[in-house]
């Protein structure tokens, strides 16, 4: 069953303040930039493998909000993503899972960086069980276009929210 599905990391409390070592280290935001943990369980039948997205719908980007991190083709084998996975190399990733391009521009990690003075901005962390094996996105696809296949085959999502500001 879909309710049972659960994401959580041992980094992020859910509701707390994202620590600063994951935090963007650019814009003037001082972190390490280092992609914390996420894990799941509770995966639907029929799960053929796993997307991560990161998402802060409060960055003033005209309505867009910011994608921070996306990783799709996980295997449904897999059922977390280590702290310190989402670098540039992939390295740290699961064995055919992909990072799409976040808003930062690159396929990897890009931590909190809010505008200094907003109120602290609400990140969250969705994993999605897919009901197919990998998604076919062609060379360079947006976090949009992967973000609208993610969707259009999911079984179930979970998701937990940090929060950060400055």
């Amino acid at each position: 069953m879909a309710s049972t599905f659960k994401a959580e990391s041992a980094d992020i409390a859910p509701g707390a303040t994202i620590p600063t070592k994951f935090a963007f280290n650019d814009f003037g935001c001082t972190g390490d930039n280092v992609s914390p943990a996420v894990a799941w369980s509770g995966a639907p039948e029929g799960t053929q493998s796993f997307a991560v997205m990161v998402h802060d719908p409060d960055a003033p980007t005209g309505g867009a909000g910011f994608w921070h991190w996306i990783v799709v083709n996980i295997p449904s084998s897999v059922s977390a993503l280590a702290q310190g996975a989402g670098t540039l190399d992939g390295k740290g990733l699961p064995k055919g899972a992909m990072q799409i391009n976040s808003d930062y521009g690159t396929a990897c990690w890009g931590g909190p960086c809010p505008p200094p003075g907003d109120a602290p901005h609400h990140y969250n962390f969705t994993v999605y069980a897919l009901k197919v094996p990998h998604l076919d996105l062609p060379q360079g696809a947006t976090a949009s276009l992967t973000g609208f296949m993610v969707n259009m085959n999911a079984l179930a999502k979970a998701t937990f929210t940090g929060r950060f500001g400055r």
